[in-house]
């Protein structure tokens, strides 16, 4: 596999420096990392609708959209709060 370059200002690349340096790694490997495990929109999606599907044959729990959104809020407002809590 070839590198390519990827042109980021210097603020971006200066704390992507910082975030590889606390983690032991590169930024190469930092970024590569971040393309492997993020999921697109469309990759959520599906592995939304594989859950679902999971959970209605296997549980005989059906979750609609509106659970979901509103179990999305609540796990987001969760990790808010345990990062804001002291170490």
């Amino acid at each position: 596999m070839s590198d390519a370059m990827i042109r980021v200002p210097s603020e971006v690349r200066d704390r992507l420096a910082v975030l590889a340096e606390s983690r032991g790694t590169s930024i190469r490997s930092l970024v590569q990392e971040f393309a492997e495990t993020t999921l697109t929109d469309e990759e959520r999606r599906e592995r939304a609708d594989r859950t679902r599907a999971y959970l209605a044959e296997h549980f005989g729990v059906e979750v609609t959209d509106e659970e979901s959104a509103d179990m999305g809020r609540k796990l987001r407002d969760a990790f808010s709060r345990q990062a804001d809590t002291p170490a």
